[in-house]
């Protein structure tokens, strides 16, 4: 089977649901950046520092194509890989992409921003959210709100991640 991936805002969620959703198909779970940092042996905060935000994200593409060979995986992407048009081909062609949309107002009052180079200012957020909600919804396959409490959003992704497998089978 083809791989799932989950792009969002950071703090949105796709790691935490990633986990959970994998955990009960019984598929494997990646996060993204924890591959970058495994690969290149340097935390996020010291990649960005050293590359800036166009290094990162080739270090980002590059792990993305080796994420891409894998198969029956669900993969909590970088908020930031819609940025690259590219991200998205590779995502398409290798599995199906899905949005975790969350609210801005939430991922502020429920989310740890520490560790997140590029939202070190919370109100930068709202300036990457407008810049990137267009490139989220357009390359979504589909979309999973998380509005409410976690074990919805668990439950919404759940039925999502089914409906890709079933088509994928």
């Amino acid at each position: 089977m083809k791989n799932i991936y989950l792009i969002g805002m950071p703090g949105c969620g796709k790691s935490t649901l990633g986990r959970i959703v994998a955990n009960s198909l019984g598929m494997s779970f990646i996060d993204a950046d924890d591959y970058i940092v495994e690969k290149s042996g340097k935390n996020i905060d010291e990649i960005f520092a050293e590359c800036g935000n166009e290094g990162f994200r080739k270090i980002e593409s590059a792990c993305l194509l080796d994420i891409s060979k894998m198969k029956n995986v669900i993969v909590a992407t970088g908020g930031g890989i819609v940025t690259v048009p590219e991200n998205i081909s590779v995502m398409k062609k290798s599995g199906s992409v899905v949005f975790i949309d969350t609210p801005v107002e939430n991922i502020l009052s429920n989310s740890s921003l520490s560790g997140r180079p590029l939202l070190k200012d919370k109100t930068k957020i709202y300036d990457l959210y407008n810049d990137r909600i267009s490139k989220y919804t357009s390359s979504a396959d589909y979309i999973c709100e998380n509005i409410q409490d976690r074990d919805s959003a668990v439950e919404t992704l759940l039925e999502i991640c089914n409906k890709i497998i079933q088509i994928l089978q």
